[in-house]
């Protein structure tokens, strides 16, 4: 078993999830590259270094060029806001270094169109964090599409829907378009397009009736950075500045086998903590999914008389039947939102082992087609218009 270093690029929410994950990945799984925790990068000396010491990193620096040009590391997890994925990849990727990258995978089309070129070009294998692929209902769903338990899909509904962002929030990252490029759409539009993709196996060829709304225009200047969360334990400053990007958009689109769909993300969905989820109807039974019950898929069987038809609930915990389930706890002792990271550390270190994922990985050429998709949406809400993916190359 050889060893892999990796070095981690920010410190925040998801630099917690992921540290996570390396952590304890070797605890649960028996991958056959050992990861080492060799340095983290962060804005601040002090915080970095307390960050190293937390979840076990071997080093800390505030200089990710150095940390990314190191001979000694293998792989490179970016885990900053979305204006710094393309710098940092890119710079990876030519230092010959694989990378594992958060989503979206940048702020702009053409930004994830040369990560895509540079990671061809260069051969180093790539990764994009959609970790719901790896909840082991969605990758039972995945399965079961696969062998066909729904036969032809026909409409495709999918919502990701929260309620933090209240006037309380002030303006951090994620409300400003220049370091995140997008609101509620790339932030939580992308996870849902990329796992009804993945789910259905079709990818989406047009997009239509796309709406958006930003309803808090101006938000207080922050004191300092998130505790952690996603705005958990930031004070406000004084005076106020401007919301550039969207709170809710709001897309209708078609697949490439015919199905219609409809996308809806919004931040401010009053009594919706994390729903994340979806509804799949096909000629032989359909399937939905809610984040929230995160252990659960529901099926139904429209192949059964119709006496006896009906939503079943199916809780996806059994180790010899359910994706991922045989590495954690006893049937129905139920897995959690970090579980999702851990599966997928597992099947990055399987892929640079040459050795099959448990379900397929979203690399940076796959990522870029979910990013297709997002920017065909932004086309459709400004131009008031369908739009063909044809049109976003």
């Amino acid at each position: 078993m050889r060893h892999l270093n990796i070095a981690l690029i920010g410190e925040g929410f998801m630099g917690r999830a992921h540290s996570n994950a390396w952590t304890q990945v070797t605890r649960f799984f028996k991958p056959p590259v050992w990861p080492v925790l060799h340095t983290t990068c962060g804005r601040r000396a002090e915080s970095s270094q307390s960050f190293a010491k937390t979840w076990g990193w071997q080093h800390s620096t505030t200089n990710w060029r150095d940390a990314v040009a190191s001979p000694e590391i293998d792989l490179v997890d970016i885990v900053t806001p979305n204006d710094q994925h393309a710098e940092m990849a890119l710079a990876a990727i030519a230092a010959g270094k694989h990378v594992a990258c958060e989503k979206p995978i940048a702020g702009s089309l053409q930004e994830a169109r040369s990560m895509v070129e540079a990671a061809r070009n260069a051969g180093v294998q790539t990764f994009v964090w959609y970790n719901y692929r790896r909840v082991p209902a969605v990758a039972l769903a995945h399965r079961l599409v696969k062998e066909g338990a729904l036969g032809q899909i026909r409409h495709v509904r999918a919502v990701y829907l929260q309620d933090w962002a209240d006037e309380s929030v002030p303006l951090i990252w994620r409300f400003q378009k220049e370091r995140a490029g997008s609101g509620s759409h790339g932030d939580l539009n992308a996870h849902i397009i990329d796992m009804t993709r993945f789910v259905t196996g079709e990818e989406i060829t047009e997009v239509a009736g796309a709406l958006s709304a930003t309803f808090i225009t101006e938000r207080t200047i922050p004191s300092g950075g998130a505790a952690g969360g996603i705005a958990a334990g930031i004070g406000a400053g004084s005076g106020k500045g401007p919301v550039t990007v969207d709170d809710a958009v709001l897309f209708l689109a078609r697949f490439s086998g015919g199905a219609v769909a409809s996308f809806e993300a919004a931040r401010q969905a009053t009594g919706n903590q994390n729903r994340n989820g979806f509804e799949i109807n096909g000629s032989k039974g359909a399937l939905r999914f809610n984040f929230e019950r995160m252990n659960e898929l529901e099926f139904y069987d429209a192949t059964r008389p119709r006496a006896v038809q009906g939503w079943t609930t199916i809780m996806c915990t059994h180790g010899g039947d359910h994706p991922y389930a045989e590495f954690w706890w006893p049937d129905a002792h139920i897995i959690g939102y970090e579980h999702g990271f851990t599966n997928m550390a597992y099947d990055i270190l399987l892929a640079l082992a040459n050795q099959p994922p448990t379900v397929p990985l979203p690399d940076f050429e796959d990522a870029y087609q979910t990013q297709r998709v997002l920017e065909a949406a932004l086309i459709s809400a400004s131009e008031r218009r369908p739009v063909s993916l044809h049109e976003v190359p």
